[in-house]
């Protein structure tokens, strides 16, 4: 397997596109501090990805961080692997290039194209590996994981990539994406989590985050191949979807929930808290929930 030096098995997913880099560089010192092995983040409409990496690997010194994920429609292939490799170069075995093929409503909205996903990632893919050796000579790659949600996304992020980013997935699904990668190749789940013992509170929180998630094809095309029907996919998902998909409870109720994903087969579990606003400070429920997952 390609190197990630993941200090604990559980780390940080966490977009703070409403942030200044300063307060997300200091936040990841102590997510660092409290045990937490990684912080990825996602890239949609806020802050340019490999940029924020370094920014973030310069600023700590055993944490993980993930791009999770690139979008592969916001930089080409060249210039996506000469960016990683630099990364890497710096910050050996810390660096972790998630990429995706994002969404056709997102990516269409933004005056790009998207067509067969599968192909247009097998490409992206083929020209980087084509950049010289020349670029960071001796460097180490860093790991390469695919946002897979559909099984041949998934066998490509192993015959292609270093492995598999699944989220908003169940347990059920990080052993599904296991066995088809086989033991040798990298899952990093992720798990929304609401820490409240109140599960209206929980629930309205769960809506609000699968809200946009709801509407788009990709994961609704997923949660129906993991056992949900029409009937959970309204908009913001019915209660039994967002339970399955949301880790509601208390800080041990959490980290029971982590764990089925640790014994379904993942290498590492970041975990996403969602507050009652999308730019809410994670790290009060961060701090509440290292102790129960024994970091």
């Amino acid at each position: 397997m390609t190197q990630i030096d993941f200090q604990s098995r559980v780390g940080v997913w966490w977009t703070s596109d409403a942030w200044s880099i300063q307060d997300v560089r200091s936040r990841a010192k102590e997510m660092e501090g409290l045990g937490y092995g990684s912080l990825f983040y996602g890239e949609a409409f806020g802050k340019e990805s490999l940029t924020q990496a370094g920014a973030l690997l310069g600023a700590t010194e055993r944490l993980v961080v993930g791009t999770g994920i690139a979008n592969i429609h916001s930089r080409d292939a060249t210039a996506a692997e000469a960016g990683s490799r630099t990364l890497s170069a710096l910050h050996p075995g810390r660096f972790v290039l998630g990429l995706g093929v994002s969404h056709a409503p997102l990516v269409e909205g933004n005056a790009g194209t998207y067509a067969k996903p599968l192909a247009t990632m097998r490409t992206y893919l083929k020209r980087m590996d084509e950049l010289s050796d020349e670029v960071e000579p001796g460097a180490a790659r860093p790991a390469r994981l695919l946002a897979a949600l559909g099984p041949k996304m998934i066998e490509l992020s192993g015959t292609a990539g270093d492995g598999a980013h699944p989220y908003l997935v169940t347990p059920e699904q990080t052993a599904s994406t296991r066995e088809l990668l086989g033991p040798d190749k990298w899952v990093v789940s992720e798990q929304a989590v609401a820490l409240t013992t109140d599960r209206e509170v929980g629930l309205r929180r769960a809506h609000e985050h699968l809200h946009m998630y709801s509407q788009l094809p990709n994961y609704r095309n997923s949660w129906l191949r993991q056992g949900f029907d029409e009937s959970d996919l309204v908009v913001g998902g019915s209660d039994k979807l967002a339970e399955a998909l949301v880790a509601i409870g208390d800080a041990k109720a959490i980290a029971e929930h982590v764990r089925r994903h640790l014994d379904a087969g993942a290498d590492h579990v970041v975990i996403q808290v969602l507050g009652d606003d999308p730019s809410a400070d994670p790290l009060p429920a961060l701090r509440e929930i290292a102790p129960a997952l024994d970091l």
